[in-house]
């Protein structure tokens, strides 16, 4: 009976009324799995999905083009299941897109794709032992660079949800133990802590992750760092007011009384009684951790080429928006905002499941 009317089970109860709420929930769990898959799914199997045909710039969604392998590179490693599914199967060949094919004495003859208005003459190859042709669809068409822009939609999920998982537990980390010591002790103390939180408050969070990414420099751990510093005051504010509530409380008076050392009381007494707005800011700090790494992306202090990123994407191509290709920028635009979409609606979700009410949350 208490494991039926346990907290968890009430909570999850409520949560799952909340119907957008659930729904966010789902879609962030599918992207979670896309992410994992990775590779194992992208029709691109390269890493980093890079394969380029600059013949095939910006063509629409669900074109097909027919390729011939020119030549084979025995050399490179094939790697298992697990290790392609996470860093992806270097190419052991290079193929180019074709319109027409034939074999005659030994050799292939064909002529290479140059445009849909165009012909080109026909080449001799060497006919290549085994499969030398191929046929690949572009469900999502392909970029600038003629990459196939679904196989990098998707690694883009990685990034995403990597930065933002790691921001948010570097913020975390910061935020709740700044908090906790400036709501327990007070004093000097708060008032420090108050004054440095307030500080880095006035600050727009954009210039400060710029500014902390030019001191650590261009790179993909260096965004996590740059967004869990800029994203923890949320989380301290809210630590700070919780602790002040819940210091004066009977069975804190009660572990006190018993000679518990402070961070026994403040971690195994104060915090757990305070999880539910910690998670609410949390989520929503995900949100904004993401809505920063693109934009630190699309200004270049982001995820550096060839590593596919939204952020990134949409700088390659945001020029075509006014054009016929305005997809190129719209689709990892649209990704984004659904997964912030998403993270915002499982906060509204985890608020109205664990309760929480004037707590100076704002989602």
């Amino acid at each position: 009976m208490e494991a039926h009317n346990s907290p968890s089970r009430k909570v999850w109860k409520r949560f799952r009324k909340n119907k957008l709420a659930f729904g966010g929930l789902l879609f962030i769990i599918a992207l979670i799995i896309m992410g994992i898959l990775g590779y194992a799914i992208t029709p691109d199997q390269t890493p980093n999905a890079n394969t380029m045909h600059l013949q095939l710039t910006n063509k629409k969604p669900g074109r097909t083009f027919d390729f011939l392998i020119v030549s084979k590179n025995k050399n490179i490693r094939k790697v298992n299941f697990f290790e392609k599914m996470l860093y992806g199967q270097e190419a052991d060949f290079k193929s180019i897109p074709i319109t027409s094919y034939r074999e005659s004495q030994g050799k292939v003859y064909a002529r290479e794709y140059i445009g849909d208005d165009e012909q080109a003459e026909e080449t001799s190859y060497l006919l290549v032992k085994g499969n030398n042709r191929y046929t690949q669809t572009f469900w999502l068409g392909t970029d600038v660079y003629g990459r196939d822009l679904l196989s990098r939609l998707i690694l883009g999920i990685r990034v995403s949800l990597s930065v933002g998982l790691m921001a948010v537990l570097i913020s975390l980390f910061i935020g709740v133990s700044l908090g906790a010591l400036a709501g327990y002790f007070g004093g000097k103390t708060d008032a420090a802590i108050s004054w440095f939180m307030n500080v880095i408050w006035s600050l727009p969070s954009l210039l400060l992750v710029i500014a902390i990414s030019f001191a650590l420099g261009k790179g993909f751990w260096q965004i996590f760092i740059a967004v869990g510093l800029s994203t923890w005051v949320d989380v301290a504010r809210l630590v700070r007011g919780q602790v002040m509530a819940l210091k004066e409380v009977e069975f804190v008076e009660a572990s006190k009384a018993l000679g518990y050392s402070t961070p026994r009381i403040i971690i195994k007494h104060i915090l757990p009684n305070i999880a539910g707005p910690i998670l609410v800011v949390a989520s929503a700090n995900f949100a904004s951790a993401i809505l920063l790494e693109t934009g630190l992306s699309f200004l270049g202090f982001g995820a550096q080429p060839p590593m596919a990123s939204w952020g990134g994407m949409i700088k390659e191509h945001y020029g075509y928006i006014i054009m016929d290709a305005a997809y190129l920028a719209i689709l990892p635009g649209l990704a984004i905002m659904l997964t912030v979409y998403a993270f915002n609606l499982l906060a509204i979700g985890l608020r109205d499941a664990f309760d929480v009410k004037s707590q100076n949350i704002s989602v």
